[in-house]
């Protein structure tokens, strides 16, 4: 199977009923900046001499309602047979109006009337606003051309151009789903930032020193600490804190993957050395790398020395660790090369990456020898 079968298999997954109380640490900040702003509905950016025209700094909004999954498509899952299969285990009676599953499919459900503009509609789906914050305040300000993008951010857009917080806009729905939810039927999600971006319709323009490389890091670092943070309890306090085996064993095959890049080039920021059970310390160290990764200026290099860094990785599946456990860290390890390779491309290493991703299709039937192997050569591809 082609290598880009796995992410497509992952990201197409997030799609389906998600909830969870969750952190969006600078999100939540901004939004604060604006108390008390309304939402106006995707209506308000779709005139043709806005974001609903033809061209291509126009089209915004097209692109949006016609061709990517956020517009109508998550709303409309909460009215599939799955969906109510999935309400009825947990005794939801409609799931396109319990918070449960609208505050990923529709969150627009959760805005309160008071803050609901003329032009506002749930069944948006996933809408301008849920991503680029309630427009009151900016909407009209925003196209003035003297403004500067950090005009725009004061006035109460959100700023994703900043990966730290875009990374936090994402994560809530893309990668932590609620136990309940998982028991009831609902698929298991893997957030990565940079291959998520990249298998969406782009309605918006990269700045010029964009690195898929840096998007991963940063992703895997707040998906790290999104997990310790439910793990440590979250907002439901301690007492859930390791009752999850499977989320346990998922934040433990992420941080062995970013501390396997303390050998890497110097620039590259490092998850501090924390014990793998102190969670609340691993939550704030990850926090702390997904924040200094997203504000170092990138390098090829330093993509390369962790392409190098994860190749060297073979013998850590030559151990006595649980397959079930290698079986998660060759997973991190193999869509951690995906994108970097993306982003930094080596035709010598396609073969053996599409040979890795066929031995993590299935995770019962993992291998750790024959992965350890197929990394090897991998390693020895990339080293020529």
């Amino acid at each position: 199977m082609p290598r880009k079968s796995l992410s497509y298999r992952i990201t197409g997954a997030t799609f389906f009923i998600v909830t969870t109380v969750f952190a969006l640490y600078a999100g939540a900040a901004e939004d604060a900046r604006t108390p008390g702003a309304k939402y106006l509905g995707a209506v308000s950016c779709a005139s043709s001499g806005c974001h609903g025209g033809g061209g291509q700094n126009q089209n915004q909004f097209l692109v949006w309602s016609l061709r990517d999954f956020h517009s109508q498509r998550p709303f409309a899952t909460l009215t599939t047979a799955r969906s109510k299969q999935i309400a009825d285990a947990l005794q939801i009676k409609d799931p396109a109006a319990d918070n449960r599953c609208t505050s990923c499919h529709a969150p627009l459900h959760e805005v309160p009337t008071a803050l609901r503009g003329p032009g506002f509609q749930i069944s948006e789906g996933v809408s301008c606003e849920s991503c680029h914050g309630p427009a009151e305040h900016w909407l009209r300000s925003h196209t003035r051309p003297d403004y500067k993008h950090s005009d725009r951010v004061t006035s109460g857009m959100r700023d994703l151009k900043n990966l730290y917080v875009r990374a936090n806009t994402c994560i809530g729905c893309h990668q932590t789903v609620a136990q309940p939810l998982l028991k009831a039927g609902h698929p298991e999600l893997i957030f990565e930032l940079d291959g998520q971006c990249v298998s969406q319709p782009r309605h918006w323009r990269e700045k010029t020193n964009w690195h898929g490389a840096q998007a991963w890091l940063v992703g895997q670092a707040a998906a790290l600490r999104e997990m310790c943070w439910q793990l440590g309890g979250g907002a439901m306090g301690p007492s859930r804190s390791t009752s999850d085996e499977k989320l346990v064993a998922r934040a433990e095959a992420v941080r062995w993957l970013l501390q396997k890049l303390d050998g890497t080039d110097s620039a590259v920021p490092r998850l501090s050395s924390v014990q793998a059970s102190d969670y609340s310390a691993i939550q704030t160290a990850a926090d702390k790398l997904a924040r200094s990764a997203s504000e170092v200026r990138w390098s090829g290099e330093m993509t390369s020395s962790i392409v190098r860094e994860l190749a060297k990785t073979g013998a850590d599946f030559r151990t006595n660790l649980p397959a079930q456990q290698q079986a998660l860290r060759a997973e991190r390890v193999v869509l951690g090369l995906d994108r970097l390779l993306a982003s930094k491309p080596h035709a010598s290493a396609d073969p053996h990456l599409n040979e890795l991703f066929k031995l993590t299709q299935s995770s019962p039937d993992f291998d750790p020898a024959k992965f350890s192997a197929s990394l090897d050569k991998f390693a020895l591809a990339i080293g020529k």
